[in-house]
């Protein structure tokens, strides 16, 4: 069983992201919806709680009304292998969506993401402080990452 587990506090939209999530991501499933019952606080049948995997993690998510909002503060980080996974998270995610600089994205509920390829890994790492910084440089002038233009980048630096 997974020790920590990322809450999401909704308004009233925890069943409808889920939902959302659960087609972004291909591995992801339902594990578990409360509703309200007669005793409330919300109204009966309404969905209270949920919990959901995403490729293999698990989530749980509350309608708790609007007492407070996600920020940039927190966020999700997406390894991406390829630039077929960075396009398919970015353009899911970021429908409806606002886009940020250096692969942050925030999704139509406002939560953040991170869509990373893996190598930036390796770039931003690498000990020739010629080849991080102008991967640095190109990484800044993008939202969405390019992993094409971030290995030309560092191969001419």
């Amino acid at each position: 069983m997974q020790q920590i587990t990322p809450f999401l506090w909704f308004e009233n939209q925890a069943e409808e992201a889920m939902n959302f999530y659960l087609s972004v991501f291909k591995d992801s499933k339902v594990t578990r919806i409360n509703r309200y019952g007669e005793a409330g606080p919300g109204t009966p049948g309404d969905v209270m709680y949920v919990e959901f995997e995403l490729n293999g993690v698990g989530f749980a998510a509350l309608n708790g009304g609007p007492l407070f909002k996600f920020s940039p503060a927190t966020s999700f980080f997406i390894r991406c292998e390829t630039q077929e996974e960075v396009d398919h998270y970015w353009e899911k995610l970021g429908d409806g969506g606002k886009t940020n600089q250096c692969g942050w994205l925030d999704d139509k509920f406002g939560v953040t993401w991170q869509v990373v390829p893996n190598v930036m890994g390796q770039y931003l790492n690498d000990p020739d402080p010629e080849k991080v910084s102008a991967v640095m440089k190109a990484m800044m002038q993008m939202t969405k990452f390019d992993i094409a233009k971030l290995h030309e980048a560092y191969e001419q630096a």
